[in-house]
C-alpha cells in the first residue's frame, strides 16, 4: 500500500530507464512523490534512492510487468487506492518493428498488451477519482507512427494510433473539467526500445534522433502551455492544426448516408 503523504503523488511506468526515468526526474523536481513502476527491480531501487536523496521526496516502487494480468492488476488497485495520486505518466512501451506476415505472434501480443491494454487500464483505474475530485492529470506517451505506418510498423504504429486517438477522445470527455490529457508524440529516441525492435538506435541518422531529456523537457513546456498534443520534434506548430483541421474536414464528409457518386452504377 502507499504511505501516506501530503504531496501530490505522480504514477510513472516505464520508469527504470530513458523517458519513463526522466520524467521521474523532472517530477520529482517540481515537488511530487512518485509511484515508480518497472519490471527491473535493481534499476529502480537505484533510481529511487538518486531521487530521494536529490528532490527530498517519498519513492513507491512497484516492480510489475504490465504485459502480466495479474502484475497489472497490482498496479490498477495502487491507483484506485491511493487518494494522493494526481498525476499518472503512462510511458511503458514496447516496439518491434517487422513485417506483419514473419512477426512471430508473441511479439504482436506483446505490444497489444502494453502499448494498449496496460495504458488502458491503467487510466481506467485512476479516473474516476480524478473526476471525483475534479482534479488530475494523464499523460499518455505515443508516437509520431501514430501519424504514419512503415513497412515494419504495422502493430506498432497501430498501437501508437490507438493511444492517440483514445487520448483525444478522453480529452472530449473531460472538456469543461479541471482532468488533464495530454498525449506526446515524440520522434526517434535515444532510449533502450531500439535494443530489442530489430532496429538498432545506430541505425538512424544521428541529427534525427533526441535525447530524452530534451524529449521530456519539451513534452513538460507543452503541458505547461495547456496542449493537448505535443510533438516535440515539430518547429512549425501550425503543421498540427492543419492536420487536425483536414482530419475534421474528411470526417465531416462522410456524413451523408449515401454512396459517393463516384460508386454508383450509371
Amino acid at each position: 500500500m502507499s504511505n501516506p503523504t501530503s504531496k501530490k503523488v505522480a504514477v510513472v511506468t516505464g520508469a527504470s530507464s530513458g523517458i519513463g526515468a526522466v520524467y521521474a526526474d523532472r517530477l520529482a523536481a517540481r515537488g511530487y512523490d512518485l509511484v515508480l513502476v518497472a519490471r527491473r527491480a535493481d534499476r529502480l531501487e537505484a533510481l529511487s534512492a538518486k531521487l530521494v536523496k536529490a528532490h527530498d521526496i517519498k519513492v513507491e516502487v512497484i516492480v510489475a510487468d504490465l504485459e502480466k494480468d495479474s502484475d497489472l492488476a497490482r498496479v490498477e488497485k495502487v491507483l484506485a487506492s491511493n487518494p494522493a495520486v494526481q498525476m499518472l505518466v503512462n510511458n511503458a512501451g514496447l516496439a518491434r518493428l517487422a513485417p506483419f506476415g514473419t512477426a512471430p505472434l508473441a511479439d504482436v501480443q506483446s505490444q497489444i498488451a502494453l502499448n494498449i491494454t496496460a495504458l488502458t487500464r491503467l487510466t481506467h483505474a485512476v479516473l474516476p477519482a480524478f473526476l471525483a475530485r475534479n482534479d488530475g492529470v494523464i499523460i499518455n506517451i505515443a508516437s509520431v507512427l501514430a501519424l504514419h505506418s512503415l513497412p515494419i510498423s504495422s502493430v506498432y504504429s497501430g498501437t501508437k494510433g490507438f493511444v492517440l486517438n483514445f487520448s483525444r477522445g478522453l480529452q472530449q470527455e473531460l472538456s469543461g473539467t479541471n482532468v488533464k490529457v495530454q498525449v506526446v508524440l515524440p520522434a526517434s529516441t535515444a532510449t533502450e526500445i531500439w535494443d530489442e525492435s530489430g532496429v538498432p538506435l545506430s541505425a538512424l541518422a544521428r541529427e534525427t534522433v533526441m535525447s530524452t531529456e530534451n524529449l521530456v523537457d519539451a513534452a513538460l513546456a507543452g503541458f505547461d502551455k495547456g496542449e493537448e498534443v505535443t510533438l516535440p520534434s515539430v518547429a512549425d506548430d501550425s503543421l498540427w492544426g492543419i492536420h487536425d483541421a483536414a482530419r475534421a474536414k474528411l470526417f465531416a464528409a462522410t456524413q451523408t448516408g449515401k454512396p459517393a457518386p463516384r460508386y454508383q452504377l450509371a
